[in-house]
């Protein structure tokens, strides 16, 4: 599981209700028959798999390294022992990573009528990693906090008469976070960061309204004043190791991303007191507040250089067995990559994160649910996708990488389930994250558990930190299935003998019932944008 700063991940949460509900208003959901191939998804063939890839042998699986390479060689393996078939030629899909190095080239400068100002790298701004080599003069717009959330009646690029506001071609200045940051009552997550207040997704809605540039200013209403951050670069600050610099997708590095400080934003707006008060109509009123800024020229330039990197996804499928239906496809996926060695301990120090629970055991659980899916006699009427994700730990590059570029349509995606970290904390313990938002899906679990008997519960705090999130972003309804944080996380102690692997093997069946009841079926499922309790 990618782990976000700043996050308790031990907690208790209420029991998700997800049983006795009719769906789609018309019938109850109930279990289906599955395939005796069930019986093959046991404690000891997910203790098998794990034992492998979690050994030492691997050195913690980190992306790039060759022990990385070895795992998803054996997962390939694997997946070709049971019989499923490649996908275009092959069990891999390969992308580019960008390790991405800042140039020396790095220039703001704002002219606003016999106004000529110059700022400074580090002082005033520093670039995003999301930044490309580009150089822009253009006009500047303010578009609040970067927000289109439609079915939150909010969004930043509209006008106060509803028309679309005008950013193609210019800088777009940003606020970080969303409104309502502190409000629980928020349309979107109050306390919560959700996935609208993220860089990434900012960066993206502004370049697909056609942004130049993109400024980021730290929220000021509920900040404290800082200088800018941006990504802390081996170039410009001392003891920051090379092997910090960041990897991206090299489709992400486009135009210049910069966060500024508190001289540029005062330039712009007067004081950040102006825009401090800017926030506050936006917040309390939740309507957007932008505009251009009038008579302002803005000349961003960033330079990076960037290593491509190879990295592969391990992709397998089933062709479903119906005419009508084997173009749509089921995605079932867990991320293979770890966070590797831990570097600087005592010499004789245990070293080697194994990522026994993250995530070696989402991955056996896939390799098992694909192995009962080749065996039984029974065909899906659905093609089924599994994919091994790489880069999950290093921002869901993988899973990223494939919704950019699908193997199979994702018009024709019906629904994505996701494992990762499904061994530990507690014999019957099972959270389902996502069904606020594909309560189908969700009432399918539901049915198909009463085979099964987990004690099932919600979590919406994991929404956007594992593979499943990418797909959200593409609308396509998805569940992840996780058994939640404990203290081992992305520590040595992560290994084997720490697994419940007849838990792990309990998930697996659970999730091999609502693969198969989904790929049997012609139904189709929603997934609804709205507010969640976390």
């Amino acid at each position: 599981m990618k782990r976000l700063p700043v996050l308790f991940i031990c907690f208790s949460i209420p029991v998700l209700c997800l049983a006795g509900r009719m769906h789609g208003g018309e019938r109850e959901v109930k279990p289906v028959p599955v395939p005796s191939s069930i019986s093959v998804i046991t404690p000891d063939a997910i203790r098998a798999d794990l034992e492998f890839l979690a050994s030492d042998s691997l050195k913690g699986r980190a992306d790039l390294t060759p022990e990385f390479e070895i795992a998803g060689d054996y997962i390939a393996r694997r997946f070709e022992s049971f019989g499923l078939r490649p996908v275009s030629g092959g069990y891999f899909e390969t992308f580019q990573l960008g390790k991405i190095r800042l140039g020396a080239e790095n220039r703001l400068a704002v002219k606003r009528g016999a106004d000529d100002t110059v700022f400074a790298l580090k002082t005033d701004f520093v670039p995003y990693q999301s930044t490309g080599t580009a150089c822009v003069s253009a006009p500047v717009v303010f578009a609040g906090y970067g927000i289109d959330a439609s079915e939150h009646g909010y969004n930043d690029y509209a006008n106060a008469d509803g028309s679309p506001l005008d950013v193609k071609g210019k800088i777009v200045f940003l606020l970080s976070h969303e409104p309502g940051e502190n409000d629980p009552k928020s349309p979107f997550d109050g306390v919560e960061l959700s996935e609208y207040g993220q860089l990434r997704m900012k960066v993206q809605t502004a370049v697909d309204r056609g942004a130049a540039g993109v400024l980021i200013f730290n929220d000021p209403l509920n900040h404290r004043s800082r200088p800018p951050r941006g990504f802390p670069w081996p170039s410009l600050n001392k003891g920051v190791p090379d092997d910090a610099l960041p990897f991206v997708l090299v489709e992400d590095t486009h135009i210049p991303v910069l966060e500024v400080g508190a001289g540029v934003a005062s330039f712009l707006f007067g004081s950040v007191e102006r825009l401090r008060s800017i926030q506050s109509f936006i917040d309390s009123t939740m309507k957007a507040g932008s505009f251009r800024l009038d008579g302002v020229m803005m000349t961003a330039q960033t330079t990076t250089t960037v290593e491509n990197h190879p990295l592969r996804n391990v992709v397998a499928c089933i062709e479903g067995s119906d005419p009508r239906l084997k173009d749509e496809v089921l995605v079932i996926g867990a991320h293979y990559d770890h966070v590797g060695i831990r570097h600087g301990l005592p010499a004789g120090e245990d070293s080697i994160c194994n990522g026994a629970d993250d995530n070696a055991s989402g991955t056996c659980g896939v390799m098992a649910i694909a192995e009962a899916f080749a065996k039984s006699d029974a065909k899906p009427k659905r093609t089924v996708l599994f994919i091994a994700f790489a880069g999950e730990e290093l921002g869901l590059l993988g899973s990223r990488a494939y919704v950019n570029a699908p193997l199979y349509p994702l018009s024709r995606t019906v629904a994505m389930l996701n494992f990762d970290m499904i061994g530990r904390n507690g014999a019957d313990s099972l959270s389902i994250v996502g069904a606020p938002r594909s309560p189908d899906l969700a009432e399918i679990v539901a049915a198909e558990d009463q085979e099964i008997g987990m004690t099932i519960r919600r979590n919406e705090r994991f929404f956007n930190q594992s593979d499943h999130a990418s797909f959200a972003r593409k609308r396509i309804p998805m569940l992840f299935f996780n058994t939640e944080g404990h203290a081992d996380l992305h520590k040595v102690t992560d290994n084997p003998d720490r697994i419940d692997y007849n838990k792990a093997a309990r998930i697996s069946r659970l999730g091999f019932r609502v693969a198969w009841h989904i790929a049997c079926s012609d139904e189709h499922y929603t997934y609804e944008e709205k507010k969640v309790a976390r």
